[in-house]
């Protein structure tokens, strides 16, 4: 069975949405053809056992619902395939999904593990522009021992930061099992071998530690710079005093006060 996760954009709203029978109200998942169709609030479907038209069908009837929408969109691929017993389920590196059956609750877990993946794929896609950009700041700073000027562009990388750990922490929630897991616990070895082979909490430890760096940096690059345009304010006021002072002390002796 082909598996496919599509990142479409910053959120999803799948209020009132109807394309089939429903199977699932969190995450929302729909039963469409021969398939599921799993639709998270944080941009990603998940199109399960669709054909290539039939996935073109719901990327378009889902457009006009996306927020931020990508270009080009992040995506991931899986294969499931039936093995003999629920003992055998396992992951082959690289491989397709072992699973007994291709049964609702089963699916809707590789479904969130890919999902999740997808999302963290985007995230550290991001994480790492802005190590792009902070980088040549940090070069100039230990070379010349010059900061930035440009203190808007600090800011807006603080602000990228923010957006992804907002991401990471509030919507798409990476360490949160799914809700499934809480009606049928003994599905929980499968999540955590999805979870293993899709390395999610290593990847989600190894992003908060980069945007832990990234804000650090940026804050101390941003109040290098508060720093530097207060002394320069500073010297201004001296100046200004002193050359209050030099005309007072002219007028004085020119007997012109």
């Amino acid at each position: 069975m082909r598996i496919r996760a599509l990142m479409l954009g910053d959120r999803i709203n799948a209020a009132g949405l109807e394309i089939g029978p429903l199977v699932s109200s969190t995450p929302v998942a729909f039963r469409v053809h021969a398939g599921l169709a799993v639709i998270f609030r944080y941009g990603v479907v998940v199109l399960i056992g669709q054909l290539p038209s039939e996935e073109k069908v719901l990327i378009d009837t889902l457009k006009p619902r996306v927020i931020g929408e990508l270009s080009p969109y992040e995506e991931e691929m899986a294969q499931a395939q039936l093995c003999n017993d629920e003992a055998s389920e396992a992951i082959q590196p690289g491989g397709p999904i072992c699973i007994a059956k291709f049964s609702d609750d089963r699916l809707l877990l590789i479904a969130d593990a890919l999902a999740k993946s997808t999302a963290l794929a985007r995230d550290e896609r991001r994480v790492a522009a802005v190590f792009d950009v902070i980088e040549p700041f940090a070069r100039e700073l230990a070379q010349r021992g010059r900061t930035p000027r440009r203190r808007k562009g600090i800011l807006q990388l603080i602000g990228n930061a923010l957006l992804v750990q907002q991401r990471v922490a509030g919507r798409v929630a990476v360490a949160e099992k799914p809700d499934v897991l809480w009606e049928k616990p003994a599905l929980d070895r499968l999540y955590s071998r999805l979870e293993d082979e899709y390395e999610l909490k290593e990847r989600l430890d190894t992003l908060e530690r980069k945007l832990t760096a990234v804000s650090e940096t940026a804050n101390a690059l941003t109040d290098i710079i508060d720093t530097q345009r207060s002394l320069r304010l500073e010297v201004a006021v001296v100046v200004l005093i002193v050359i209050e002072v030099v005309i007072g002390c002219v007028q004085i002796f020119t007997g012109t006060h």
